[in-house]
């Protein structure tokens, strides 16, 4: 069984499709107000626990659904998650206001998990889990959220100056086309094996 694939799909999918997204700009100001000790570790246990839900809910999917069906399903998520990034407006998206209160590390947890409850990723994510081996794809998604969060916490604000954050979601845009072609690809081949 081949464990690195699904992977690296994982991850490069989940880290361009977070980079730039609202929560690692949430980590990135409180971080910018807070010690970023308590933002990091509020917000890879959230994503952790997302993570985890969703690739339970991917693989319960998978057992009741026939496989081509589920690769059909996760082809479509793939291709809106691709144009929606593709016509990403900068303006648009401006953040959000961020209110912490006393216990910041619940706080940065509540924040991040409900801003990311039924985000894109956390549902490409389940798409994933129910097509591979969902540790696999809970460990690359949540090491790709926690760098990103590094990367908002760190070095975030200078890397968004030099590289404009439309394309940057115009390159998770491609990722998540090119995907769901290969789900796609996928669906009609275990249709045709039925």
């Amino acid at each position: 069984m081949d464990l690195f694939t699904p992977f690296f799909e994982t991850f490069f999918l989940v880290f361009l499709a977070e980079f730039g997204d609202k929560s690692q700009l949430v980590a990135m100001t409180l971080a910018a107000r807070y010690r970023p000790a308590p933002v990091i570790i509020g917000a890879v246990v959230a994503f952790s626990v997302l993570n985890l839900l969703a690739v339970i809910f991917g693989a319960a999917v998978a057992q009741w659904v026939p496989g081509w069906i589920v690769a059909i399903v996760v082809a479509v998520l793939f291709f809106v998650f691709g144009f929606q990034s593709l016509r990403f407006d900068e303006e648009a998206d401006d953040g959000g206001d961020v209110k912490v209160g006393k216990q910041l590390l619940i706080s940065v947890f509540l924040l991040i998990f409900m801003a990311e409850f039924g985000d894109k990723t956390q549902l490409a994510v389940a798409a994933l889990g129910s097509i591979n081996h969902l540790w696999i794809v809970w460990g690359a998604a949540t090491l790709a959220l926690l760098l990103t969060t590094l990367l908002g916490v760190l070095v975030g604000r200078k890397l968004l100056y030099k590289l404009p954050l439309c394309w940057i979601h115009r390159g998770s845009g491609v990722l998540f086309v090119v995907f769901g072609c290969v789900a796609l690809y996928e669906s009609v081949t275990q249709f045709i094996l039925v």
